[in-house]
């Protein structure tokens, strides 16, 4: 049976292997690592299935040109042998639950623009938002997590320093 419950100290190797063994690289498992480290981590969940960590998904402040501050999900990560049977779906929804009982009125995701729109994101330039990096317009997307949070704001927003590593 699998539990989608927030991640403990025990827990960061297998996060971390997770991570590094779903994106086939360090960078994003190392990113992971330094927005815990650096108190940044604001909601950060795994997947378990008999005690085994199978999935992780973070989330850490992000800022619209200074003026509003949401909530950016990056990244998720699903074990490769356990991918395509809802772990991550099941992250994102949690994430997104608990993401919503915070201050944040906003959530970004830069990724699969076939995977994330079932959670009610949609291309952030719909907002007048735009990402800090040089990224195709279907795979940054933004979600109100209060309805009509984002009007009258426009911009780029702006992730936490530790992702201009990846």
């Amino acid at each position: 049976m699998i539990v989608i419950r927030p991640e403990q100290p025990e827990d960061t190797a297998m996060i971390h292997h997770v991570v590094q063994q779903a994106f086939g690289r360090a960078a994003e498992a190392n990113l992971v690592d330094a927005l815990r480290r650096n108190g940044k981590a604001k909601i950060s969940l795994v997947a378990e299935d008999n005690g085994r960590v199978i999935g992780h998904i973070l989330f850490s402040e992000v800022t619209l040109e200074g003026q509003l501050t949401g909530i950016g999900l990056a990244p998720m990560a699903v074990s490769p042998e356990r991918q395509n049977e809802g772990i991550g779906s099941r992250l994102v929804e949690e994430g997104l639950k608990q993401c919503r009982q915070t201050v944040y009125p906003f959530a970004v995701v830069l990724g699969h623009p076939e995977f994330y729109p079932r959670f009610g994101f949609v291309p952030a330039s719909r907002f007048g938002v735009k990402s800090e990096y040089d990224v195709r317009d279907e795979v940054f997307m933004a979600l109100e997590l209060e309805k009509g949070s984002l009007a009258g704001f426009a911009g780029i927003v702006r992730y936490q320093p530790e992702f201009n590593e990846v």
